[in-house]
């Protein structure tokens, strides 16, 4: 299985591993995070970064790893790309739930197949539900002498 790892501002990655262990319990134990605090040096978080995918190397035999990240062109992520080889580490910004889930339930695809699944799952996760507020009508509208044929007459 590809390791995860969850690199943002914080709290948002301790915040996504609490979405995660809702949903998926079993899964979100394996699930790495580092919160980046504003006074943080970007080495330091390097060093923390490295730990934690030392740390996650143990549940795979491959040594491959997804980092998510939240911005990119921010710390966590310029950081993650430090390490980045697109081989066996790879990092994709703007987690978010649905691509976190969507990760989780592939983490034992291929990296690359991960990778994609992941990016997929934030693009189909961002809708607009609607663009307006749902209109209720009087139930009586089509019914009242002089409406037209005397018909219901619904929205949709």
């Amino acid at each position: 299985m590809t390791a995860l790892v969850v690199v943002a501002h914080a709290p948002l990655a301790s915040a996504l591993k609490a979405a995660a262990a809702h949903a998926f319990p079993e899964a979100a134990a394996r699930l790495a995070t580092l919160d980046v605090q504003p006074h943080d040096a970007p080495e330091a978080i390097e060093q923390q970064l490295r730990r934690l995918l030392a740390d996650a190397a143990a549940y795979d035999p491959r040594h491959e790893a997804l980092i998510l990240c939240d911005v990119f062109g921010a710390t966590p992520s310029n950081v993650a790309q430090r390490l980045a080889d697109g081989l066996r580490v790879k990092v994709v910004t703007g987690v978010n739930v649905p691509m976190l889930w969507r990760a989780l339930n592939y983490v034992h695809e291929p990296l690359e197949t991960l990778a994609a699944r992941a990016l997929a799952g934030a693009n189909q996760g961002v809708l607009v539900v609607a663009a307006a507020r749902p209109q209720n009508q009087n139930p009586l509208i089509g019914t009242r002498p002089g409406d037209a044929y005397g018909s219901r007459q619904d929205q949709q």
